[in-house]
């Protein structure tokens, strides 16, 4: 049976690539040979860099088991005075039952449901209110209407009065 030219070309280019690969195994094989088994290895060092050198044994430093902790540290549980903030009702739908109160602290957007609410509010109204993490983001509850019953920090002294002479001949003039 006779061979096309197309078969053959195939065919040695199959050889060609299988000798390449051999030879390209071999170069791996005599350079892992000739390698410092030094040059395999890597270190860290105390800050965290990765370098060629082995760590000097004088830093060394014993660190306690009890120490270490793995995941995320527990937390503190919060004040539940810093849990209530205060903000505006920029947008409620009604008929949707959901909202959005800007946080007058920090500026942001936090979402209100209407099962969130204590009693019923309506846009630019003041609130104050809870925040809980839900699995959308920031979610607010226990929304009320803030009534102004925070205390005033500074004591405020009342102004002196300021009493001004009227002129009669500017105040003819004002009402023509």
């Amino acid at each position: 049976m006779a061979e096309t030219w197309n078969k053959k070309e195939r065919e040695k280019k199959k050889k060609q690539k299988k000798k390449q690969k051999e030879e390209r195994k071999q170069d791996r094989l005599e350079t892992a040979k000739s390698k410092d088994p030094n040059d395999i290895f890597s270190y860290v060092d105390e800050y965290g860099n990765v370098s060629s050198t082995p760590p000097d044994p004088t830093k060394k430093f014993a660190i306690k088991l009890e120490d270490v902790e793995i995941g995320v540290p527990k937390r503190q549980a919060a004040d539940p005075a810093d849990l209530i903030r205060r903000g505006t009702v920029t947008f409620f739908n009604t008929s949707k039952g959901y909202g959005f109160i800007e946080d007058a602290e920090s500026k942001q957007s936090v979402f209100v449901h209407v099962n969130g609410l204590e009693e019923e509010v309506k846009e630019f109204s003041k609130v104050i209110f809870e925040v809980e993490m839900g699995p959308k983001g920031a979610s607010a509850y226990n929304v009320k209407i803030d009534r102004g019953e925070k205390k005033p920090d500074k004591k405020v002294e009342p102004k002196a009065e300021v009493k001004a002479e009227v002129n009669p001949e500017i105040s003819d003039e004002v009402k023509d």
